[in-house]
């Protein structure tokens, strides 16, 4: 599902808002995830899930057509 198709959903499900006050909710709370996650702190949505970033090692690339 796509952000574009949840607003489209959440508009569906409660037309007592309007579509710009959903894509405003969700853009908020996507900002709001965001922004937890780039000071690195640990987002939890209980029912739905857990983001967190995870910090990984460099490792060597590879071209599958030349190798």
């Amino acid at each position: 599902m796509t952000k574009s198709e949840l607003i489209a959903r959440l508009a569906a499900d409660n037309p007592h808002l309007y579509q710009r006050d959903v894509e405003r909710i969700v853009s908020t709370i996507f900002d709001e995830i965001t922004g937890a996650l780039a000071q690195g702190d640990r987002v939890e949505l209980r029912g739905f899930g857990a983001f967190s970033v995870k910090q990984r090692g460099s490792r060597t690339g590879r071209n599958p057509r030349t190798v």
